[in-house]
């Protein structure tokens, strides 16, 4: 253990022993890059209007919470569990103040279970060309509805979608990965529902999606650094990170159906 670990682990040791203000600070400290990390990945794409400093803002108290609820001994790494927290409090943010209206919500919403009927009666994700008449809109039309519902898309996943443990906490898609020793054997199942229907979905992707999909969550690059892989522009990925989200989207609302009945 270097020199640095060891004293992390003095005030982490402080902390979760006494409460101390000074540590938790020193955490905060230590850990603040995750926060702008986050905040950074998360502004690319989204409208102007979204500020980077507003982002950090809402994940400091996502970062807050982690050391405040943070087990080691459940033996997750506290990068990995503080990154999920961090970015819901950016998500849960984003909402509370209203970047989204209602409007664009609901043509997310018409965007995501238009693409989702196609592909059950076409038996495979439907093409542009194919949603675009099915919501009978131009291609021109069709592009800015994809530039209109980025945030909205990017918020619906994150949104609590099921019920989770005996807390009554409501589980979000990025607490699927969470490691709970004492979780409810009905969020278990929930869990392993999502988690099968999310990964088959992917699967199907259209290959393109599915690539910026990958690179963006699992690779953890940005839609700049994924733009210059692809050689495309930053907008261009932007539009099938869209695509994807919106697709898978409409996978889980039939999930969540499914589940309810």
């Amino acid at each position: 253990m270097s020199a640095g670990e060891k004293e992390l682990q003095i005030w982490w040791n402080r902390y979760k022993e006494t409460g101390d203000a000074g540590a938790r600070e020193q955490l905060v400290l230590a850990y603040l890059h995750l926060v702008k990390y986050a905040a950074g990945r998360m502004v690319i794409g989204l409208p102007n209007t979204v500020d980077y400093d507003d982002l950090v803002s809402y994940g400091l108290f996502g970062l807050l919470d982690a050391i405040e609820k943070y087990d080691s001994s459940r033996g997750v790494k506290f990068a990995s569990y503080a990154s999920t927290r961090i970015r819901g409090a950016i998500l849960d943010g984003l909402r509370a103040a209203d970047w989204v209206p209602r409007s664009v919500r609901q043509k997310a919403r018409q965007l995501a279970q238009t693409a989702a009927e196609l592909e059950t009666k076409l038996g495979r994700p439907a093409k542009d060309e194919e949603i675009q008449r099915a919501l009978d809109i131009t291609a021109d039309e069709y592009a800015q509805l994809l530039q209109d519902v980025a945030l909205a898309t990017l918020l619906s996943l994150d949104e609590p979608w099921s019920e989770g443990g005996s807390d009554g906490e409501k589980l979000r898609l990025a607490d699927m990965v969470a490691d709970d020793s004492h979780e409810d054997p009905a969020a278990s199942v929930a869990r392993e529902a999502i988690l099968g229907v999310l990964a088959e979905a992917i699967d199907l992707l259209p290959e393109r999606e599915r690539l910026v999909i990958t690179l963006y969550y699992y690779e953890e690059l940005t839609l700049k650094e994924i733009g210059k892989i692809m050689d495309v522009s930053e907008s261009r990925i932007s539009q099938l990170h869209t695509k994807a989200l919106s697709r898978l989207r409409g996978k889980l609302d039939r999930v969540e159906v499914g589940l309810a009945g």
